[in-house]
């Protein structure tokens, strides 16, 4: 007996309109995914893209500012010049008070050389033919030079008879001229140096006499406005960094402090409601408002001094204290509840609960806080403008009560100088120096939390 099996060929049945629209909705929802996909990438070469071009646009125009021309002389301090008399010693029965007024005299008696002369000299060796023209040859190297030889002298007068080689700042017109930041071919009416001085600084520059050398007065020196070329960030930079002290000692443990309390010991009553909306409140306040606050309470109301970095620091204390706050408290609340009650539970009081079991976990996160809030107060411009802490200062505060400026008003001061083609650059490099501040503050927040991150 044959069996022929049978094979016959199923039909595929049509789908049902049920079926229909579960694949019609599918293929929407895969399409709309795909679009927020792109949309999400698209936006993020954006973002990149623009933050790729502001860095690119301030590194360009900064970079340059960190090399300034300057002019290699040897210098020779002419007893002829320098008629001053022995520094004084003191003597074994005079007092330090009178000691001390004896060398404010002598330093008094250095003010009054004419170290101008010693460097005009020096340059009429260089060029011989500039002695019909010295009165240009003076503007060659910018006169705050005059004060470094000054303090060559007092820090050590035995130089005096002696040559040195020295490299001198040059004329901040001459820097711009040679870094090609104004336009050679306009007028002589239009230009910002004589002539003559264009032929001497092309033909020193050509020689080797003048070079561009790394710029140690954009670091060492404060803001000047009558030696431009020797102006630099020393003045501001300390004044940051004394705000920042102030931050760190008064908005860090406060902030702490009270977010520990509100998160883990505050009753939850209606007064612990109004306190907590009153932070979030605060922490979107805008920064010129903490500026009024210190205007008219530290300044009016307290008499500190103005423009100190002890009341720009209480100021940004005030503005960073909600920041602190609301980072720890959302650092206690991602803390397991189990870790409280197992310590409760092994006997551990509420308090060695929370400082022996929970703290140490929830170091890295407050740690994270407080540094990135810190970092947001260092580019605060606004609250210290109303301070006074856009005032002149030149020089460099030795404690947090003396006037001083910080980074953030110092890039704002400068924007605004009438010679743009010179310090359009020194403003790129002093936003480098804050950017690399702030980078650093969070590469330490990134650090510290990778180090003490602890799992649970």
């Amino acid at each position: 007996m044959t069996i022929i099996a049978e094979n016959p060929i199923k039909a595929v049945a049509a789908p049902s309109q049920v079926q229909q629209k579960v694949i019609a909705s599918l293929a929407k929802r895969h399409r709309t995914e795909n679009l927020f996909r792109r949309l999400g990438l698209t936006a993020v070469l954006i973002s990149l893209g623009l933050v790729a071009v502001l860095f690119i646009n301030i590194f360009s125009k900064g970079l340059p500012a960190f090399w300034q021309s300057a002019i290699t002389l040897e210098i020779y301090f002419d007893p002829a010049i320098i008629k001053i008399p022995p520094m004084p010693q003191q003597r074994v029965d005079e007092s330090d008070n009178d000691f001390r007024q004896r060398h404010i005299e002598w330093q008094t008696e250095i003010g009054f050389v004419n170290f101008n002369r010693l460097i005009t000299d020096s340059l009429q060796k260089v060029l011989p033919d500039a002695g019909k023209h010295r009165r240009d040859l003076a503007r060659v190297v910018t006169s705050g030079e005059r004060f470094a030889l000054r303090d060559m002298v007092v820090a050590d007068p035995s130089i005096i008879g002696q040559t040195r080689t020295l490299h001198l700042l040059t004329d901040a017109n001459i820097d711009v001229w040679l870094k090609g930041n104004i336009d050679r071919s306009l007028p002589d009416a239009q230009q910002q140096l004589s002539p003559k001085m264009r032929e001497w600084v092309d033909k020193l520059a050509a020689d080797g006499v003048i070079q561009n050398r790394f710029s140690l007065a954009l670091f060492m020196n404060p803001d000047s406005r009558s030696s431009l070329a020797s102006a630099g960030l020393a003045g501001a930079f300390m004044g940051s960094f004394y705000m920042m002290l102030v931050v760190i000692l008064l908005a860090v443990p406060m902030g702490v402090a009270a977010a520990i309390y509100l998160e883990e010991f505050a009753p939850r009553n209606r007064i612990t409601d109004l306190v907590e909306v009153n932070i979030n409140n605060l922490a979107a306040v805008p920064s010129i408002v903490f500026g009024l606050l210190g205007a008219s309470v530290l300044i009016g109301w307290f008499n500190l001094p103005m423009s100190a970095p002890i009341v720009g620091g209480l100021v940004l204390s005030l503005m960073t204290l909600p920041t602190v706050i609301i980072a720890t408290r959302s650092t206690l609340k991602a803390i397991p509840p189990s870790i409280r009650q197992a310590a409760l539970g092994l006997g551990a009081s509420k308090m060695q609960a929370i400082f022996h079991h929970v703290l140490p976990l929830a170091i890295p996160g407050i740690l994270t806080g407080a540094i990135l809030g810190v970092a947001q107060a260092l580019g605060e411009t606004a609250p210290l403008l109303l301070i006074g802490m856009k005032s002149f200062v030149a020089s460099i505060p030795a404690s947090p009560f003396e006037q001083a400026s910080a980074l953030p008003v110092q890039i704002y001061l400068w924007q605004g100088n009438e010679l743009r083609n010179f310090f359009e650059a020194r403003t790129s490099a002093a936003i480098i120096v804050l950017l690399l501040m702030m980078i650093s503050l969070n590469g330490l927040a990134i650090w510290l939390r990778k180090k003490y991150e602890k799992r649970w």
